[in-house]
């Protein structure tokens, strides 16, 4: 694949001799590019006949990561170079998951998100999946949730008609209340924004993380979406962050209401399939 090595070179300044396809995600290309000197790098590239739709998405990603990089500790991925239509990162080995790591992990979380953010929101917009996400800053986290996550994505998923119009009512309730639900005002912190278990690579010391929506957001969100599809040794991971950053009391309660948006971003994209689990959290979101 001589036009996607080529690309690697100019971005990163390594010579790679081979790309091996890994798979299609949404509308982009993954690949491992193998260097001249031995060793890998993993490769997302956006296909030359297509792929216009998607402006920014790689910058995003790539100042994303770099940004949350800066953390102490931070298992952010390395970014080895990136342009507007390929993202270049280091390779990571994945190991099996254990206690020990995901103790590691869980102070690996804390310390990140406690580096904190300006406000709610960033200062670009980004994407969320293939999807554009509105990160307008906003002062308190209720407002940014309710008018940045929850409203935009709850129309998209009326709009396709994957949610019915009683099942909108119930959504709004919660956007409506957002204000009482969320519990008390913490600052923003700095937040990867879609870490669900397949943005985790496992290593034997901790985990990296891949794949951010990264923003100033409520560090409890990060949370619920490690426990949304299921993360090995989650209560390991939760307990070593509460030892680092302790939670505010309640949080078991508003899980449902951080896991609403992604839920929400599931059925705009794939949906009614997730309809009965978003509203499950809709309706576990209003009861706390």
């Amino acid at each position: 694949m001589p036009t996607l090595t080529g690309r690697v070179r100019e971005l990163t300044g390594r010579e790679a001799v081979r790309a091996v396809p890994l798979g299609r995600s949404h509308a982009w290309e993954t690949y491992r590019a193998e260097t001249a000197d031995g060793s890998r790098l993993f490769v997302k590239a956006l296909p030359d006949d297509g792929g216009d739709g998607f402006p920014g998405l790689f910058e995003s990603e790539a100042l994303g990561l770099a940004w949350l990089g800066r953390a102490f500790g931070s298992p952010a991925a390395e970014v080895a170079g990136w342009d507007a239509r390929t993202l270049v990162l280091q390779w990571i080995d994945e190991r099996p998951p254990t206690p020990e790591a995901a103790e590691r992990f869980g102070h690996q979380l804390a310390s990140m998100h406690l580096a904190g953010a300006e406000g709610f929101g960033a200062d670009r917009d980004g994407y969320i999946g293939p999807l554009p996400l509105d990160n307008t800053r906003d002062a308190a986290w209720p407002e940014f949730y309710a008018r940045r996550r929850l409203e935009p994505f709850l129309r998209r998923a009326a709009d396709r008609g994957a949610l019915t119009p009683a099942d909108v009512r119930i959504v709004e309730k919660v956007v409506d209340q957002v204000e009482d639900l969320a519990g008390e005002p913490e600052p923003p912190a700095r937040v990867h924004g879609d870490l669900w278990s397949g943005n985790v690579i496992w290593q034997d010391d901790g985990a990296a993380v891949v794949d951010p929506s990264a923003h100033g957001g409520h560090r409890e969100g990060d949370l619920a979406m490690l426990a949304l599809f299921g993360l090995p040794h989650l209560d390991r991971v939760r307990d070593a962050y509460n030892e680092a950053a302790p939670l505010a009391a309640g949080w078991r309660g508003r899980i449902a209401l951080h896991q609403l948006y992604p839920l929400l971003v599931h059925v705009s994209l794939f949906g009614a399939a997730y309809r009965t689990t978003t509203m499950e959290a809709a309706r576990a979101a209003l009861h706390g």
